[in-house]
């Protein structure tokens, strides 16, 4: 075993040293040699950032051959398993990363008992997680064998989250870049595969089993990064009394973490049950290109809050004057990118998807206005967490998954894919701006947002280069 973890270390230092790892340019660079822990949160940042664009790039291109290949009614019953199977992921995790990352980093030597519990505990829940999801879809979908079948291939990736700890460690010493090598090589691999699998004509079964296989692959990928460069795991030391002290800590992040992935799921899941497959599938078509921009509010709050925190600290009115640049800047961005979207929404579609999905044109127009208030409750939930209202955070969640189950109820029937798009916006709008006037420690972020939408806003945006300027101007 020594010799094994000796060549797979050399082995990881040869690939570091080809690839040359240098993600943060030059020039950056050399301005933070003197600074090396600032220089290495950078590149742990920008290995971060890597990942998202290429899973992005690369699963938008593949997934939409898959669609393509599978038709709306089979891509839609895959669309559904793999959403019905993320309903239960939630209770896997416990809310355990952060906790587990925050302990960690507070006291290095606790590492073994803090994995080795937090890893029993996953796995625990995994199995626990992976037996409610059969017997849920033996209840829901009894006179379907192939639906049970996908989501019991599918649902078997959750047995395999308990190696998260794995991600958890390598974030806790700010080297992501291992795990982005590991879980990137391994998607590399698999969207390969899934390629070869249309051009073979192969069935639904295996686009399944890809999946699944997919998420072993990577588990047991990540693992081995963990034996080679940190320590193995049979020095784990998984304890119960560890164990009730990190569920203590995590179950708030728990319910915040169950809410949210309803959420954000509960829609496909709803409409693949009301109106079938094929309407689950054209929808599933439309949100991944409505949800793609997602990730630019959270590059733009990431890089901006932390000076605007740190401003707060000296100057409340400049630091509230940003913060209404910042809602101003996520407003007129959100809305360049919807209108352009909705008129060229059937071109997109028919170019990517062709057609047989082009009824996911209309659900592509109304479900894109959602990012209008996804952008301001990204930028605004780095207030409440200023401000420790994190509670809060939950309850307008919360709130806006009761909005969306209830407009699922009442529109699908009547609009179908469309109503499920039209119950989303209505939802995200609720849960990220108008929830704000409901409490009176919130009243000042919907006073702000709703000046966001002011068209002398879109002025105030030139006049300060953006935001991002006006972080350099003072």
């Amino acid at each position: 075993m020594l010799q094994e973890r000796s060549t797979l270390a050399i082995y990881l230092e040869v690939i570091h040293d080809r690839m040359n790892i240098n993600i943060v340019p030059a020039f950056i660079r050399r301005r933070l040699e003197h600074r090396p822990g600032a220089l290495r949160i950078i590149d742990n940042i920008s290995w971060l950032f890597f990942d998202k664009i290429l899973r992005m790039g690369v699963g938008l291109l593949v997934g939409v051959w898959v669609a393509r290949y599978l038709g709306p009614e089979q891509f839609g019953l895959l669309s559904f398993a793999i959403a019905f199977a993320s309903l239960f992921g939630a209770f896997v995790v416990l809310g355990l990363p952060s906790i587990v990352v925050r302990d960690i980093v507070r006291d290095p030597g606790c590492k073994e008992v803090t994995l080795g519990t937090a890893a029993v505990l996953q796995l625990m829940g995994g199995f626990f997680s992976y037996a409610v999801i059969l017997a849920s879809i033996l209840w829901l979908r009894s006179e379907d064998p192939l639906a049970r079948t996908i989501v019991a291939i599918v649902g078997g990736g959750l047995l395999f989250k308990a190696s998260d700890v794995v991600v958890y460690w390598f974030e806790s010493q700010v080297q992501s870049k291992y795990i982005v090598w590991a879980q990137n090589s391994v998607f590399i691999v698999f969207a390969v595969i899934k390629i070869f699998l249309i051009l073979k004509e192969a069935s639904i079964t295996a686009f399944a089993w890809a999946v699944l296989g997919e998420a072993a692959i990577a588990s047991i990928f990540v693992i081995f990064i963990m034996n080679a460069r940190a320590f193995t795991l049979k020095k784990l030391e998984p304890r119960w009394g560890r164990a009730k002290e990190l569920l203590a800590d995590s179950w708030p992040l728990l319910l915040s973490s169950v809410a949210v992935t309803l959420y954000m799921k509960v829609d496909q899941i709803m409409l693949a049950l009301m109106e079938g497959d094929e309407a689950a599938g054209i929808y599933s078509a439309a949100i991944r290109v409505s949800e793609i921009w997602y990730f630019v509010p959270i590059a733009i709050c990431a890089s901006i809050f932390p000076s605007m925190l740190a401003m707060k600290k000296n100057n409340t009115k400049i630091y509230y004057e940003r913060l209404q640049y910042l809602f101003d800047a996520m407003v007129w961005l959100s809305l360049s990118v919807a209108l352009v979207v909705t008129f060229l929404s059937s071109w997109i579609v028919a170019l990517l998807f062709g057609e047989a999905y082009m009824a996911s044109g209309s659900v592509l127009a109304i479900h894109v206005w959602g990012a209008v208030f996804v952008f301001l409750g990204v930028a605004s939930s780095q207030w409440f967490l200023a401000e420790n209202l994190q509670m809060l955070s939950l309850q307008r969640t919360i709130l806006g998954l009761i909005i969306n189950v209830l407009g699922n109820i009442i529109l699908i029937p009547i609009c179908g894919a469309s109503g499920a798009a039209l119950s989303t916006v209505l939802s995200q709008a609720v849960a990220a701006w108008f929830s704000d006037a409901l409490q009176a420690r919130t009243r000042v972020l919907f006073v702000m947002k709703a000046r966001s939408f002011n068209p002398a806003s879109m002025l105030n945006i030139f006049k300060r280069f953006w935001v991002v300027r006006v972080m350099k101007n003072d």
